[in-house]
């Protein structure tokens, strides 16, 4: 079946968001489903596709923060019925020795799955109304868009009572946050950490910790920012210039460990690093007590030198991806967390027209905004 949509398609690295018609020329195949999207978040690993030209083909259809409404499966085994509200998170192969040890975010295929555009044997499915081909599924997804085919395993089933046009944010960027202090670190009553950067990622890691009794100390540049981090639960520590962390010319602040390990009792037991800044990471391993450990969430692109003596006495430092999680239990865990008044991260959140992506783009790249959610006005059934 031939189903014509819109959906914002990205032309080229320097391009804006154009929304246009887009063609679907089959419907779902075994293991698939189909979902009409009632909200996408806008998480900055869409819009680092502009800063990485080659790594993602184009032109595509982004978006990886979706939820909505099942409306047609492919074959009995997907696991979900017509009329199902779902979070969308990233696609996995689901039987690499990874993903059958319940480490999906560290799929062999992660990258060609989810960043390189898709999986391959899709690529002829999707089309623009000319009959040009898009990237097949970004994320296994490409949720900017009125319908998005994903893996039934990308999905989780969530209460239909739920605000579904809000979830989407749950199925990556809160979810990595989150699972940091979770899953990753394990935060229980008592236990220290350290928030570099109050966005998207790092306000959801200060809600999960005052979630689990912790103690959260975050840092940014923002004053709007921290007075966030503060209302959910953070001590807020001002950090930098107006400038972003990650210049060369941010202005020294050797005492941000010292402020940092005198507001944790000899030293955080736990920090997470949002903001990929060399500086700031060195910062982080200071200001860890022994036996700390440090995660990074963002992408570096540039060498990590590490101060000499950072990582004495039991310190470490990780990568983490999308927050060590299984979506399919992380996700209602986080949503029960809301329903009780301990994740606010509707808070986070400002709606936009799917028309008005290119706005959502400029505010979040300024900084106006935490969370952007896009929302489809219906030109279809």
């Amino acid at each position: 079946m031939t189903r014509r949509f819109g959906a914002a398609v990205l032309r080229s690295h320097e391009s804006r968001f154009a929304v246009e018609e887009v063609i679907l020329n089959a419907g779902p195949a075994d293991g698939e489903i189909l979902v009409r999207i009632a909200g996408c978040g806008m998480c900055r690993t869409d819009l680092a596709v502009r800063r990485s030209a080659g790594r993602s083909p184009l032109p595509a259809v982004l978006g990886h923060e979706g939820a909505g409404v099942v409306v047609e499966t492919g074959g009995p085994d997907t696991g979900l019925s017509v009329g199902d509200h779902v979070v969308l998170s990233f696609d996995s192969c689901g039987h690499c020795r990874n993903c059958l040890g319940a480490a999906p975010a560290y799929c062999d295929s992660f990258a060609s799955l989810n960043l390189f555009g898709g999986r391959e044997e899709n690529a002829e499915r999707f089309t623009d109304a000319a009959g040009g081909e898009l990237a097949p599924r970004w994320f296994g997804q490409s949720s900017f868009a009125e319908y998005a085919m994903v893996p039934a395993r990308n999905a989780v089933r969530v209460d239909s009572s739920l605000p579904i046009e809000l979830l989407g944010p749950l199925g990556c960027g809160f979810l990595t946050g989150a699972g940091a202090v979770f899953n990753s670190f394990g935060l229980g009553p008592g236990d220290t950490i350290a928030v570099f950067g109050a966005g998207a990622v790092g306000l959801a890691a200060v809600m999960a910790a005052a979630a689990a009794g912790a103690v959260a100390v975050a840092v940014d540049r923002h004053p709007e920012r921290l007075a966030l981090a503060e209302r959910f639960g953070a001590i807020p520590l001002r950090a930098g210039s107006a400038d972003l962390p990650s210049l060369p010319d941010l202005p020294e602040l050797p005492d941000l460990p010292d402020r940092i390990r005198r507001l944790t009792d000899g030293g955080a037991q736990f920090a997470l690093d949002t903001t990929g800044s060399a500086r700031l990471i060195n910062d982080a391993l200071r200001a860890l007590r022994p036996t700390g450990h440090l995660g990074l969430v963002a992408r570096l692109h540039t060498a990590l030198p590490l101060e000499p003596g950072a990582l004495d006495r039991g310190r470490r430092i990780s990568h983490i991806c999308e927050g060590d999680a299984v979506p399919g239990l992380l996700v209602p865990r986080l949503t029960g967390l809301w329903q009780a008044g301990r994740f606010p991260f509707d808070q986070l959140i400002r709606t936009y027209p799917l028309a008005d992506i290119n706005e959502a783009e400029r505010d979040c790249d300024a900084g106006r905004v935490v969370k952007p959610v896009l929302v489809p006005e219906r030109t279809s059934g």
